[in-house]
């Protein structure tokens, strides 16, 4: 009978994965790093919030969306960090003097090579120029090229074509039961009824299924865990952790403003 593998230093991968939910990113300078994504790491790594002055030259560079910027920090140092996110697909990918739009969400983390964007459209950014990055998916990614049209919970993103225009089915906004649920929003819809319209060159990134990623705080612990400061389970607790400047961006991009 096998054991579990045990994994050490040495033995980890060099900016891969370690298994289908879990990537190593063999650090040596500075990377991105989406709260609460990190589970361990070996090494001198140290880990700065977006708006820490010595790395204001950094954020200058890469970093242009001040609504996302109380959800990002800066990982420094030598060693290797392990990144996962609620054992979801993660995967890395490498973009090379391009431009990838992708759900805030997915995205775990890239290197500072890369400039990250506010897109114009809610609940998504946009990554230019040479790097890796490394995203997170409810199951596989697979690769589409458009004119394809798609259902809006199965889009990942998309990379070198114009975002995308609303379809909807023409019989389902005629019949009644369309209008019943676009008056009450009862019944709710699906992908057969409304979908993303992509034209031109370009690639599109869905995951294989129709529900997103469980939308959540980034960097906070769950209600009442005992051991964490201000997570209401030991002393001190019971109060929220204070939000550092650009916190209401994090509320403005759940709301999709």
């Amino acid at each position: 009978m096998n054991g579990p593998v045990v994994h050490d230093p040495h033995t980890l991968p060099s900016n891969d994965n370690v298994d289908p939910y879990t990537f190593c990113v063999d650090l040596s300078g500075q990377w991105f790093l989406q709260k609460g994504k990190m589970i361990a790491y070996y090494g001198r790594i140290s880990f700065d919030g977006i708006g820490h002055g010595p790395l204001d030259r950094l954020v200058a560079a890469s970093f242009h969306s001040p609504l996302h910027a109380a959800d990002w920090v800066v990982a420094q140092g030598k060693g290797k960090m392990l990144l996962a996110d609620r054992a979801f697909d993660v995967n890395s990918y490498d973009l090379d003097d391009g431009n990838l739009t992708i759900r805030s969400g997915n995205l775990l983390a890239f290197e500072p090579s890369l400039s990250l964007k506010q897109s114009i459209i809610p609940g998504f950014v946009t990554l230019l120029g040479t790097g890796k990055f490394v995203a997170a998916s409810n199951g596989p990614v697979h690769f589409v090229e458009p004119p394809v049209r798609v259902d809006p919970q199965a889009l990942v993103g998309w990379a070198d074509c114009p975002s995308p225009c609303h379809h909807y089915d023409h019989r389902y906004l005629k019949g009644f039961l369309g209008g019943l649920r676009s008056l009450t929003g009862i019944g709710g819809t699906s992908g057969e009824e409304h979908q993303f319209d992509f034209v031109g060159a370009g690639t599109v990134l869905l995951q294989s299924t129709e529900t997103l990623m469980e939308e959540r705080d980034t960097g906070a612990p769950p209600p009442g865990q005992p051991g964490v400061p201000g997570s209401g389970g030991g002393p001190g607790g019971g109060g929220q952790l204070p939000h550092l400047p650009g916190g209401l961006g994090g509320l403005q991009r759940r709301l999709g403003l």
